[in-house]
């Protein structure tokens, strides 16, 4: 658990000390370079532009409410990517790269095993169904953003979220089924 909260660490950064964004970029800095690799398809962009979100705000300062630096950062994070996406020609769809990693070890445990094995069927069965869906799942269950965090970084309403969460979860359990995961919500 975090000791400051994000608004806290926020408003220290506006108050000059500069650390305190260092400290947000250290938080939150590998899940937005995830995110933007979904979108980008590239790691070096991806990077690129975590910096670039971090720099804008750091240089504007933006007045964000209390509880929503998250869904902010994840916010101009995408809008960039989407803009340099269009510019560069290479913008397709939300996906989530494959994963390829075999068992760490000889000696790693069958449960461990069989645990990374649906980490790889959940990983491919989410690049099986439609980006909104699958943007969405992610927002929400992988990143931790609430509904409305997630409807303001997508420009969409909270019922869309929804919508598209109860869709999209069930997309997933069905492409998971077909994998063979039967226990996917336990």
């Amino acid at each position: 658990m975090h000791s400051e909260n994000d608004h806290q660490l926020y408003f220290r950064f506006l108050s000059g000390e500069t650390a305190a964004l260092d400290e947000l970029m250290l938080r939150y800095g590998d899940s937005l370079t995830s995110y933007l690799h979904a979108v980008l398809h590239d790691w070096q962009d991806a990077e690129d532009l975590m910096i670039e979100t971090f720099a804008r705000i750091m240089v504007k300062k933006p007045s964000i409410r209390e509880g929503c630096f998250k869904a902010y950062l994840f916010k101009t994070g995408r809008n960039l990517a989407l803009r340099f996406g269009a510019t560069r020609g290479r913008l397709q769809t939300f996906a989530i790269e494959e994963l390829t990693e075999e068992p760490s070890s000889p000696t790693e445990t069958e449960a461990q095993y069989l645990d990374q094995e649906r980490k790889l069927a959940l990983h491919r069965c989410l690049n099986r169904i439609e980006p909104q869906y699958r943007e969405a799942l992610w927002l929400v269950y992988m990143e931790s953003l609430s509904y409305r965090e997630a409807s303001e970084v997508l420009r969409v309403s909270e019922k869309k979220i929804d919508r598209l969460l109860q869709r999209g979860k069930l997309l997933l359990r069905q492409e998971l089924e077909k994998e063979g995961v039967t226990d996917a919500y336990e």
